[in-house]
């Protein structure tokens, strides 16, 4: 450790202050060792769903008898839940009495240890701890290496002073976080109502008392609707495949795209900076001049319609003037043609009448690649193009609000990674008054 702590600080090893607990697994010799009520029983899965930091539920649970018969131990509230196996370094502080299976060390503080100074020293440390994993099957840090894991160590005082700023920040950041999720929600039951009766435009305002608003919905109306492939929509809508309304679709760079990276030149859009509110211009990747011309392929331009192929597999973001000319890596461009506004296809495909296509086309497994020939198949339901504006401003509403609070989180992030160096290295003193 190159850091100059300050004279109060220490260097502490892990075992020197929290109890660090290897998992278990209950035994499947006894019979109905699985409970509906009984004891919470934490997976890693339950660590690395969900952004907040504490734990209240896990997803199965165990019986008492299966407890005891099993190597595993009961964990108190307020235990660090440490990821130590394939996935290395994930945490979460329980909020509850829990006992984990075999892919954790968790940490029970001692006295004179902060439990949540513990737990973000551990977040800005997890680079060196996953460092320690070995094994060639799957990557495993051992209970030697847990133990003996050092970290920076300021009196207690100084802890908890750190942890209660960290934790203001994290509070505000999973407080605007509940709002993106609440927008979204919102967003969705939206896109619920808009694609399938989207809006009454027959006529004139002064003809048709409905004009302007959704259609009344199949089961009032069935006269509107049309039954398709995708169900039944409005009569006068047109279903097509997503080849029939764009004049291009392909991928981007997907052959070791890394030769070509360099420290500075033209933007190059990756599946991370695909987001459902747009392009989020955070961590790009950069090509040169002259491999971007070399590429240019899989140019962009504005209007394009970028989509996710892995992982989240379908999510999509039309690029905006900035990015226009820039590049891509490993993810699908599709250029609509005039039939077509970019913005109601890329809503239209983060919806769930877009995503289910990719997700049946896929098997129902989201971790296998949405191609070229799946985007040219997905079938969109088509209203003019007077009703997809309208139906674009209805859900631009919701839309915006999504990326203004995105935008906020971005900065409260950036905050907390700066206060984590400089605090939790003691660059900037907490002393007491």
């Amino acid at each position: 450790m190159n850091n100059i702590l300050p004279s109060d600080w220490s260097i502490k090893k892990l075992s020197e202050i929290a109890s660090i607990v290897s998992g278990g697994t209950p035994s499947r010799d006894v019979a109905e060792f699985w409970s509906p009520t009984e004891i919470e029983w934490v997976t890693p899965t339950d660590i690395t769903r969900g952004n907040l930091r504490v734990l209240r539920s896990a997803k199965e649970k165990i019986s008492k008898k299966g407890l005891s018969n099993s190597s595993t131990k009961m964990l108190p509230i307020n235990t660090i839940l440490m990821t130590s196996r394939a996935t290395l370094g994930e945490m979460k502080v329980s909020g509850i009495e829990c006992c984990t299976n075999q892919g954790f060390k968790s940490l029970i503080p001692k006295a004179n240890t902060d439990v949540w100074f513990l737990y973000y020293q551990m977040i800005r440390k997890k680079a060196d701890y996953e460092g320690l994993g070995i094994g060639s099957t799957f990557l495993e840090v051992n209970k030697k290496d847990t133990d003996n894991f050092e970290i920076e160590f300021p009196p207690y005082e100084q802890q908890q002073k750190i942890a209660k700023i960290l934790s203001t920040v994290d509070n505000l950041i999973e407080n605007t976080q509940s709002l993106i999720d609440k927008y979204t929600s919102v967003k969705q039951g939206m896109m619920a109502d808009l694609f399938t009766r989207g809006i009454d435009l027959s006529g004139t305002p002064e003809s048709n008392k409905n004009y302007g608003q959704l259609r009344p919905n199949v089961t009032e109306a069935s006269e509107l609707y049309q039954e398709t492939e995708l169900g039944w929509v409005p009569k006068d809508w047109e279903v097509l495949p997503c080849e029939g309304l764009c004049d291009r679709i392909c991928v981007g760079i997907v052959i070791k795209p890394t030769q070509y990276y360099v420290n500075y030149g033209v933007p190059a859009l990756r599946s991370a900076n695909v987001r459902e509110s747009g392009i989020d211009p955070n961590n790009f990747v950069y090509i040169s001049t002259e491999s971007n011309t070399l590429l240019a392929k899989s140019q962009i331009k504005t209007g394009d319609v970028l989509s996710v192929r892995t992982g989240y597999p379908g999510t999509s973001a039309v690029v905006p003037d900035e990015f226009n000319g820039s590049n891509c890596i490993d993810i699908l461009i599709s250029s609509p043609n005039k039939r077509v506004l970019s913005e109601y296809l890329c809503e239209w495909i983060n919806s769930e009448f877009g995503k289910g296509q990719v997700l049946r086309m896929q098997g129902g497994i989201a971790q296998q690649h949405f191609n070229v020939g799946d985007m040219k198949l997905l079938l969109v339901a088509l209203p003019t193009e007077a009703e997809q504006m309208k139906i674009i401003d209805g859900l631009n509403s919701v839309k915006n609000k999504i990326k203004t609070e995105e935008a906020i989180v971005h900065k409260y992030r950036k905050q907390k990674k700066g206060l984590m160096h400089d605090l939790l290295t003691g660059k900037v003193s907490v002393k007491s008054d």
